[in-house]
């Protein structure tokens, strides 16, 4: 499966995309840093990636997750986006992640590529939420998730630990409209 977005191809994750995610990540390093855990040096390596990588598509073929790639013509990591800790059952529900590259700040792509990617979870995986979490100071994500519809549903005090401190989210979900 591969859509377009905006001429850009977005597709799922596959082993071979190691190299590329470890790029992104090193380019991307400073710009996602405030956003993310400490990372040490080690996870920066492409061997790192690799294994990171492999575990993302063994999560993706045991339906556990479902992770997306938005990709420049030169094959460059713009945009990534990770439907993760998915349950069936009775919840059919996921978490999501996203991150976008500095270089294609400000043109609206994680917005587009997020309409493409919630569509295919709620239509092709059958999930009926989403739920999305963000630093209550980071106004890009917030601004975002409203665009899309994600409600906010509450607060979490001390909830993930970014970039070294125990920083609490605002807590966001979606729901498929079709069900």
């Amino acid at each position: 499966m591969e859509y377009c977005v905006e001429g850009y191809c977005l597709r799922p994750l596959a082993c071979d995309d190691f190299e590329r995610v470890s790029r992104y990540e090193r380019v991307n390093r400073k710009h996602l840093q405030p956003w993310e855990p400490l990372r040490d040096e080690e996870y920066f390596t492409t061997g790192n990636a690799k294994a990171r990588v492999e575990q993302q598509v063994n999560n993706m073929q045991a339906d556990n997750a479902l992770c997306f790639l938005l990709l420049a013509e030169s094959g460059e990591v713009l945009a990534r986006c990770n439907y993760t800790n998915i349950v069936r059952g009775v919840f059919q529900a996921c978490h999501l992640g996203f991150s976008l590259a500095e270089s294609a700040q400000g043109r609206g792509l994680m917005n587009k590529t997020l309409q493409v990617t919630n569509r295919h979870c709620f239509e092709q995986l059958g999930l009926h939420r989403i739920m999305a979490n963000h630093l209550p100071r980071n106004v890009r994500s917030e601004r975002i998730l409203e665009s899309l519809g994600f409600e906010k549903e509450g607060h979490a005090r001390a909830y993930l630990k970014i970039a070294g401190v125990w920083e609490d989210h605002t807590l966001r979900s979606l729901i498929n409209p079709e069900q």
